[in-house]
């Protein structure tokens, strides 16, 4: 199982090109792809939102919520901002997606490196 940040995901549904497209293909192609419940609202929430979009994200699954959820997603969230780094908070509740069920995210948005370094995020 694998996981996929909104950035990855918009390139992969408008045709970009890269390594984080190819690894959403093979992932989906194999049906490893889930995404953390946030990815799930932010990408059907965008104006440009297709109904394509609107049929496929739901059949992709998403990733459940693990009791004590939100207060690890604050304290990795603080744990940043200790280090004076940069932690938004759709991008905390991410990363504590993946982090609860120990998968790798893929990514295009380099804020979720600052997860990886302190916080056990697994970055593909």
């Amino acid at each position: 199982m694998i996981a996929a940040d909104t950035s990855s995901l918009v390139a992969y549904f408008t045709g970009e090109r890269g390594d984080d497209v190819d690894k959403i293909a093979a992932a989906m192609a194999a049906g490893e792809l889930a995404l953390p419940p946030v990815v799930v609202t932010e990408i059907l929430s965008d104006p440009a939102a297709s109904s394509v979009l609107d049929a496929e994200i739901p059949r992709l699954g998403s990733l459940a919520l693990h009791e004590g959820y939100w207060t690890r997603a604050a304290h990795s969230r603080r744990t940043l901002h200790t280090h004076r780094l940069r932690a938004k908070t759709a991008d905390a509740l991410i990363a504590q997606s993946c982090i609860d069920h120990d998968i790798a995210l893929i990514t295009r948005d380099r804020d979720f490196r600052h997860f990886a370094k302190h916080c056990g995020l697994k970055l593909a």
